[in-house]
């Protein structure tokens, strides 16, 4: 039988399995709490610090799945970190030119070498498999090829952006299968606000990356106006900075898979490897880390805030089926930040698949508006979500109460259950 390969991907006449958890999940994993998966990784970050320079790249032609290896059994971010930090530059250099899907997966290296190396690789397949297209491979190869090619153009396309838009970094990329990517708005390793928007099912790269990218734009964009409105008001408050995460680091669930805890395992253990990550990298100077968790991911959010030794400073949930936690008090949430939302004509709220309903009174979070209203701050209307996928368009109720929250201004949070005169000022203005 045939076979061609191009990039990491290895294709036959047979069309390839499309979608499916990564091998080597597991919260022991990210977290680094196994400690044979601990000893494995430091005992290969170790031999690479000792390597020559000039034999790195032979090394892992030697080894050709050490890169698989190594990616599915992290070390603690920490240790990356401090890895990578004693290196020399040539050492440095070499590894990115040699793996640079490695540099750009391993949570702990600096974000921006990881984007110059996920670029790369990004570049690299898409040019192979246009290759592969124009080659005279058997018409499954092609097919594979040519999905391939559009879910990788399509991260491609999510990072364009014009002068004016903030700057966009590629930190994770898997060009593998349904394929994995987080793309930042702004700059990790210095804003004082960062904010994971987190998606639930029928969330492929494919057909979703930009749509997601847009969505932590105007995210970005509703927290700059914040800030800058409240910096207006006080000469006290500095010129503050907010960074936003397209973040589609695990395989969302389909129709056949939706009813399983397998794909919110995966969203767990990467998320919660992110947030070691950037915990990691900023080292004493943290940011105001929020997450904001739609659907199947609000599960997987759920369950790494329940399950890993980490806090965050916020948390908002919509659409959610729960997860094992029983209440705010099980989440590692500072203050029990907890906001839920839910829209009206949304299905899933309230069925509980997963465990314990969070918007329920017993769960003990708070109330986050979503069926529109007014804002008398900045004197304008807030058009309202009505079910399961609108939570995240421009101008929502939602979208205004995601943005206070992840600047730390949960007490401005318009809530779903208040009897506001705001809500009767919006319905006037909208008829």
């Amino acid at each position: 039988m045939p076979v061609a390969t191009f990039g990491s991907i290895v294709t036959s006449d047979a069309p390839p399995a499309f979608v499916g958890p990564i091998v080597g999940g597991g919260a022991s994993v990210v977290g680094g709490a196994n400690s044979s998966t601990a000893s494995f990784g430091a005992q290969t970050l170790s031999t690479l610090s000792r390597i020559p320079a000039d034999n790195i790249a032979q090394y892992f032609a030697a080894r050709p799945t050490a890169v698989d290896q190594l990616l599915a059994q992290q070390p603690a971010a920490q240790e990356v970190a401090l890895w990578w930090g004693d290196l020399d530059v040539a050492r440095q250099t070499a590894l990115e030119l040699a793996s640079p899907r490695l540099v750009g997966n391993l949570e702990g290296v600096p974000y921006t070498i990881r984007d110059t190396s996920n670029r790369t690789v990004l570049s690299q397949t898409i040019s192979e498999l246009n290759q592969v297209v124009s080659s005279d491979a058997g018409r499954a190869v092609q097919q594979g090829a040519h999905q391939q090619l559009n879910m990788l153009s399509s991260i491609s396309d999510a990072l364009k952006s014009d002068r004016s838009d903030p700057q966009r970094t590629l930190v994770t990329l898997d060009v593998s299968g349904q394929g994995r990517a987080a793309i930042v708005l702004g700059d990790l390793s210095d804003a004082d606000y960062v904010s994971f928007l987190v998606p639930g099912m029928f969330f492929t790269i494919e057909n979703q990356m930009s749509y997601w990218v847009d969505a932590a734009n105007e995210l970005y964009s509703q927290q700059q106006m914040w800030l800058q409105h409240f910096e207006s008001k006080s000469p006290f408050i500095r010129n503050e900075s907010v960074a936003t995460v397209a973040w589609i680091g695990y395989d969302t669930p389909n129709l056949t898979n939706v009813g399983a805890i397998d794909n919110a395992d995966q969203g767990r253990d990467s998320l919660a490897g992110a947030i070691l990550g950037l915990q990691a990298q900023r080292g004493a100077d943290q940011p105001y880390v929020s997450i904001v968790a739609h659907s199947y991911g609000s599960t997987a959010a759920l369950m790494a805030l329940s399950e890993f030794d980490f806090e965050v400073d916020a948390l908002a949930l919509v659409g959610s089926p729960g997860s094992p936690a029983q209440s705010v008090d099980d989440l590692n949430v500072r203050d029990g930040n907890v906001f839920v939302g839910e829209a009206a004509w949304d299905p899933i709220p309230n069925s509980s698949y997963f465990g314990p309903d969070p918007g329920s009174a017993s769960f003990g979070a708070k109330s986050l508006g979503v069926s529109g209203g007014f804002d008398v701050i900045m004197k304008q209307p807030l058009t309202g979500s009505v079910g399961h996928n609108e939570y995240f368009q421009p101008g929502t109720e939602a979208m205004r109460n995601f943005a206070l929250l992840c600047i730390g201004r949960s007490d401005l949070i318009i809530p779903e259950n208040a009897p506001l005169v705001e809500r009767a000022v919006a319905t006037a203005l909208q008829r």
